[in-house]
């Protein structure tokens, strides 16, 4: 394959180029990433050497950028992570979502169209759309999980733009052939997220002796998915899943956001008992001091339509794939903690805003 991944510099499109290209050695890949606050090119230093490899920097709404890599690099596959996807944001100011995720999905469409379709340079071609299972509304406690017949019930501007973008990719393959795929998955933790997410804050906060904030009773429940069991999963749509077919991709791990804070907390107390370097590392930490990480928790008042409750069937996935999530919650999430104490480097220069600066200085007249 010759794949264009768009936002690859993001959370889970860093983690697939690092897992694809470790899996298929003789395939290329090409990242397309505008790097915006959550675009990080430290995510890709381990694969930057790499000789099948190119970063591009720019926008999916820019078409005719997207037209020159998809004939210059002869791609045939794109998967399209890159997407403004955090909630909070699409509250406070949703335009940016509205242009990334609708916008720049239609512009990748009619790119992909044009250059596979209409100049037929891929006959054989897949476009894969990676989106969320929160298109489909919150859940009551006892309601059957999402699958792929789920009527869509968006209650944020963030999930109201992926709902947009997912129709549109249905409409391509309905209305002019185009050969897609799409998934919505459950929420994804592991290296290199963002750290205004739950996990990376809330291991982040704790170890600068900040408060946990917790929206509302903190019972609000979501399927965790580790990134990688994700990755594996992209890896058997993209290599069997069949053109027009949507899969849901969860990790049977449901818990509410009290029990994950929970864990994190114990997992911080357990590693700063067992390794006295810690408390030198971080000395405003409570753990530095014996105490546990749980005396930071705060909760707060809860965000402006809080879903309460997702979760995925991921039967189909299953049954016509062959995918099953090999990540166990609390393995991951102990991987994942040790993963944020192993790595400061990468996330205390997000905090300082030094990677901003850096973007800035390296890539000003970057296409």
């Amino acid at each position: 394959m010759r794949l264009l991944v768009t936002g690859g510099a993001g959370f889970i499109g860093a983690n697939f180029v690092h897992y694809w290209l470790g899996a298929h050695p003789a395939d290329r890949v090409v990242v397309l990433d505008a790097l915006t606050y959550a675009g990080n090119l430290a995510s890709l230093a381990d694969v930057q050497s790499n000789p099948r490899l190119r970063f591009v920097r720019g926008d999916i709404a820019d078409m005719a950028l997207v037209e020159s890599l998809l004939r210059g690099e002869d791609l045939d596959t794109i998967v399209h992570f890159a997407a403004e996807s955090h909630v909070d944001r699409s509250i406070e100011g949703p335009d940016a979502f509205v242009h990334t995720n609708i916008v720049g999905t239609h512009s990748l469409l009619k790119a992909a169209r044009r250059v596979w379709i209409q100049e037929n340079r891929a006959p054989a071609h897949r476009f894969h759309h990676v989106s969320t299972d929160e298109v489909f509304g919150s859940l009551g406690p006892t309601d059957p999980a999402f699958c792929e017949t789920t009527a869509y019930a968006p209650s944020s501007p963030y999930s109201a733009s992926k709902a947009a973008s997912d129709h549109l990719v249905r409409a391509y393959r309905h209305t002019y052939g185009l050969n897609t795929t799409l998934s919505n998955c459950s929420n994804n933790y592991g290296p290199y997220q963002f750290p205004e997410k739950l996990i990376p804050l809330m291991i982040i906060r704790a170890l600068q002796g900040g408060p946990l904030p917790i929206y509302g009773d903190g019972l609000n429940v979501r399927d965790w998915l580790h990134v990688e069991d994700h990755c594996r999963a992209l890896e058997l749509v993209l290599r069997g899943g069949a053109g027009g077919e949507t899969y849901a991709i969860g990790g049977n791990s449901e818990r509410t956001n009290r029990q994950v804070v929970d864990a994190l907390c114990g997992l911080l107390d357990a590693a700063f008992a067992t390794d006295s370097s810690l408390a030198q590392r971080y000395a405003d930490a409570p753990m530095a001091s014996g105490r546990s990480a749980r005396t930071l928790v705060t909760f707060v008042k809860d965000r402006p339509g809080h879903d309460r409750r997702y979760a995925i069937d991921a039967r189909k996935a299953h049954t016509e794939l062959g995918y099953r999530p090999q990540r166990a919650f609390e393995q991951g999430l102990a991987s994942t903690v040790a993963w944020y104490l192993a790595n400061e480097t990468w996330w205390s220069g997000i905090l300082r805003g030094e990677y901003r600066q850096w973007v800035e200085r390296h890539y000003a007249a970057a296409v």
